[in-house]
């Protein structure tokens, strides 16, 4: 089983950055499909970025160009670089683990963004 905890949310003003951090256990971590996902008050849980076994990226179009995926299959960890930080961008933000069929999440940490 693979639980990722998430940490490196925080308060940041407009146009800040912040970097956020995900480790999942599990000896076949580098097979699993990484992603971070994002809920705000009264919305949907939508997703912001995913990272493939096989390093292929994808981002929600709102994000493009200001935040970047990344992993280390060798520390079992992925990363959420985020710059150029937007009121808009405020949000829970969660990290997901997806492999063998089964989808896992962490608990999520705050990202607020001040104008």
């Amino acid at each position: 089983q693979v639980q990722p905890v998430e940490s490196g949310g925080g308060l940041v003003q407009t146009g800040g950055s912040l970097r956020l951090s995900c480790t999942a256990s599990g000896s076949i971590f580098s097979t699993y499909r990484m992603g971070w996902y994002r809920q705000a008050p009264g919305k949907q849980r939508e997703s912001v970025a995913v990272i493939t076994s096989g390093g292929l990226r994808n981002y929600l179009d709102s994000v493009k160009g200001r935040f970047t995926i990344s992993r280390d299959n060798a520390k079992n960890m992925v990363y959420l670089q985020m710059n150029s930080l937007e009121p808009e961008d405020t949000a829970v933000y969660y990290c997901n683990a997806y492999g063998l069929g089964k989808n896992y999440w962490g608990q999520g940490t705050q990202v607020t963004v001040s104008s």
